[in-house]
């Protein structure tokens, strides 16, 4: 699989005709750079600001000039982006940062001067920036890449830290969560249909952003939706990625979290931001009135009916999990003696003990599933139909998240602006397959092991490794965190030579006539799009005028995530915990500047 993202070569000292530079004064370029660039940005200079950024080169933006999650890839797209946006964005109190200014050297041959800067739109948004110079043939320094980022609105600060409430409350506290979780007398201007961490996340920043708020949750208990998963669930993200907005993990965690764990906390999380719940309820119907207000129908948990009538934002926060589960159909399954499952609806390796069990695929649900039977003493085999990414979390983590996400790292949302800072398409073009590269260097004995046992593995997409294959496909890889040594050892048996065919009585037929006795057969096979639950709720029509909620576009940007869905009003949040995080404030701006008649245009690409 190719993608099909333009860009440009990785702008190495070779391709740039420049040497390696020495005794370099960082803060010296960045500010004799930034002076001209805030100058040229105030008075509305677009040649001005063009002759300071390499001739290939990109400018992410999020918001903050163009209402959108937008990326320009090289100086004539950066033209005509400023050309239409810069008269009306009216930038303004650009300061450079002192803090976060340092010269960076990612690998021997590739350098560049970061730095940090703030700046207002307008009247309407205070914004941040980042950017990233790169050594010249002539011995100049120019813009490689410029991310700049809506951090809040101007007159709407989020109720945190000194705009955190300052009145006593004697003894009404109670009374009035009640009321406030009940909507009794008001609708809520936002309904979150999930309450995992997109829909906490999001909660949380509407809550701060003082947008009434209701997430609907169909399980028992906030948290159930990582605790009904199979036991042996565990984060392959580590801890210090993983934070939720505004409360991060406590110290003491371990860097792996439990899914058990992880469901405690976040059901402590939704009640310590007093966040306004209503579990074991279901949303069924929501429909679009004229005015792209919502009636949203509420299935409560003793049977009866709420309907609220002008809601103004839905938002589905139902996870990849929320599409149909990829159940592939083989001849003879009826004629099975054994028990069929998906891995959705597996749970516990001990309810197979005695028993032979196959897993259908290879990657990181199959290898957890597998494991999981083997540390119980299950006879369990892994039938891999593909070739599978592999990256130990050691050594993977060690080399993306290097002086981001790690025990004493930068602060938690400095790190998301800078791994955002870095566009798409910069990265696809040289940079991730470097990190790739260099990542099965130092796994290379385990990799090595399992070509041994026959294990197929591949590089991800063009060799673009972990993150190009998370952020199109959410699919393909495992992170591994110890069953790939159980497959080197034989402790997980491996079946990869031939094609399943059919099932037959006992167990699994395959093209060459082999055959492999099972009680158990297990669909590690993923899961479709998670816009089918937008189909069954808000109807056909609704749903033909969605966008992807997944995969990439060809700026590099998510599809429908966190931004414009295609349909007014309605919203899909979907990512993993860090994304989630980072995210779910973009969310929160988009509407809060909606309710606030401070919104946009979008400037969407054509």
């Amino acid at each position: 699989m190719s993608l099909q993202l333009p860009g440009f070569s990785l702008p190495t000292l070779d391709h740039l005709g420049a040497t390696q530079p020495t005794d370099v004064d960082a803060k010296a370029v960045a500010s004799e750079w930034f002076a001209k660039f805030a100058k040229s940005a105030e008075a509305g200079d677009v040649a001005g600001i063009t002759q300071l950024f390499m001739s290939e080169s990109y400018w992410r933006d999020i918001l903050a000039l163009t209402w959108d999650f937008r990326t320009f890839t090289g100086v004539d797209e950066i033209k005509q982006f400023l050309t239409d946006r810069l008269p009306t964005s009216q930038l303004k109190a650009l300061k450079l940062r002192d803090e976060y200014l340092i010269l960076q050297q990612p690998f021997p041959d590739l350098v560049w001067i970061s730095f940090v800067f703030d700046f207002e739109v307008g009247d309407t948004g205070i914004a941040s920036g980042i950017g990233r110079l790169m050594p010249q043939a002539d011995g100049s320094w120019k813009a490689n890449c410029v991310f700049t980022n809506l951090e809040e609105l101007q007159g709407f600060p989020e109720r945190i830290g000194a705009n955190r409430s300052t009145e006593a409350n004697h003894g009404l506290w109670a009374s009035q969560r009640q009321a406030e979780v009940a909507f009794e007398n008001q609708e809520p201007t936002v309904l979150i249909v999930g309450g995992g961490q997109a829909g906490l996340n999001t909660a949380a920043r509407l809550k701060m952003l003082d947008i009434p708020t209701l997430i609907v949750e169909k399980n028992t208990r906030i948290g159930d939706n990582w605790r009904s998963r199979y036991q042996a669930l565990c984060l392959h993200d580590p801890v210090w990625y993983d934070h939720m907005a505004y409360l991060p993990f406590p110290s003491n965690w371990p860097a792996y979290a439990p899914a058990q764990k992880l469901a405690n906390w976040l059901e402590s999380y939704a009640d310590t931001m007093e966040l306004n719940v209503w579990t074991s309820s279901e949303v069924t119907k929501a429909t679009q009135n004229a005015d792209n207000t919502w009636v949203v129908t509420v299935r409560l948990s003793d049977g009866k009916h709420r309907v609220f009538n002008r809601v103004k934002h839905v938002v589905f926060a139902t996870g990849l999990g929320a599409g149909k589960a990829n159940m592939p159909t083989y001849p003879g399954a009826e004629s099975f003696k054994g028990q069929i499952l998906h891995s959705s609806e597996h749970k516990l390796a001990s309810d197979h003990a005695g028993k032979k069990v196959v897993v259908i695929g290879s990657c990181t649900s199959a290898h957890d599933i597998a494991s999981d039977y083997s540390l119980n003493g299950v006879d369990v085999t892994m039938y891999q139909r593909g070739s599978t990414y592999i990256m130990s979390t050691q050594a993977g983590w060690a080399v993306l998240f290097s002086g981001l996400y790690e025990e004493g790292g930068l602060p938690t949302d400095v790190a998301d602006r800078v791994f955002a800072s870095l566009p798409t398409n910069f990265m696809y073009h040289g940079f991730a397959q470097r990190a790739t590269g260099y990542i099965a260097s130092i796994d290379k004995e385990l990799l090595d092991g399992l070509h041994k046992r026959g294990f197929r593995t591949n590089t991800g997409i063009e060799g673009s490794g972990y993150p190009m294959l998370i952020m199109t496909k959410a699919s393909g890889y495992y992170l591994d965190t110890g069953a790939s040594q159980m497959i080197i050892d034989g402790k997980i048996k491996l079946k990869n030579d031939t094609l399943f065919t059919s099932f037959t009585p006992n167990g699994i037929q395959f093209e060459d006539g082999s055959e492999l006795s099972a009680d158990v057969v297990v669909f590690a096979t993923g899961y479709s799009d998670a816009s089918h639950i937008i189909q069954r709720i808000c109807g056909d029509e609704v749903a033909s005028k969605c966008k992807h909620t997944w995969g990439l576009n060809e700026e590099g940007e998510t599809h429908g995530s966190w931004k414009d869905l295609g349909v007014p009003g309605l919203w899909y949040a979907l990512g993993n915990l860090a994304l989630d995080r980072f995210h779910s404030k973009h969310l929160a701006l988009q509407i809060k500047a909606m309710e606030e008649n401070k919104f946009g245009p979008r400037y969407s690409r054509a």
